[in-house]
């Protein structure tokens, strides 16, 4: 059968979990230092990182953060808002915050956390091109959660202070369990995956079955393009 993966990034390279596109999930986990195999693969993926990247941000953040944070209520704090495409591809925080400034409206500088993301963004947009990325679809972990949980925000964090909180992190291995995951799979990780990120993957590889089955639904809808013609949208 196809399969399909679910991708989170995780310090020095990605967290994959890949699953059959139907039917029962025979989940494996394993860790990426980059995407250019998987993505030539033509396999369907779902990745929590932001594709997209417009020439200019109006308003707070891309079209697609705007459009999922409203839905996130306590949650909405771990969708970053990104800068312009301009501002991603500067190589310092200052020089990024300089080009966000001028390249926004109203102007707004880019947070650290978001300035972190950067290489991983440029590393990815580098592979993307129009006509592959029918395969590859933005998706963001609390949006999955958010979908798996019957549209509803999930009630706990899985990071208080940018620690890994142990009952947020129950609470999505107990939800992805109801969706098909066995909890063993949790208990054994790949070299190099925390299992945060493992948690985040694996909650991604089932918005990736959606986008497979054409089921997934994209923020906002229909998506924007980018100056590429990349999509820019977050799917779930």
């Amino acid at each position: 059968m196809t399969r399909v993966l679910g991708v989170d990034g995780c310090r020095g390279g990605w967290a994959v979990v890949e699953v059959e596109a139907a039917g029962p999930l025979c989940p494996v986990a394993r860790f990426e230092p980059d995407m250019r195999a998987a993505i030539a693969s033509g396999a369907t993926i779902a990745i929590d990182m932001p594709l997209g990247l417009p020439e200019r941000i109006e308003g707070p953040g891309r079209v697609a953060e705007q459009a999922v944070k409203r839905m996130l209520g306590p949650r909405q704090s771990s969708v970053f808002s990104m800068p312009s495409r301009a501002a991603i591809m500067e190589d310092t925080w200052e020089g990024a915050c300089r080009v966000a400034l001028a390249t926004s409206d109203p102007p707004r500088k880019t947070s650290r956390q978001a300035f972190h993301l950067f290489p991983m963004i440029r590393a990815l947009d580098a592979l993307l091109t129009p006509d592959n990325q029918h395969t590859v679809f933005e998706c963001h972990a609390e949006v999955a959660f958010w979908r798996l949980n019957g549209e509803a925000p999930m009630p706990t964090a899985k990071r208080v202070k940018g620690v890994p909180a142990a009952e947020g992190l129950a609470e999505r291995i107990a939800l992805l369990v109801r969706h098909g995951y066995d909890a063993a799979f949790f208990e054994c990780r790949p070299r190099g995956v925390p299992l945060i990120d493992l948690v985040d993957a694996a909650a991604i590889a089932l918005i990736a079955r959606r986008c497979a089955a054409g089921e997934a639904r994209p923020f906002p809808d229909p998506p924007g393009r980018d100056a590429r013609g990349l999509r820019v949208a977050i799917w779930a």
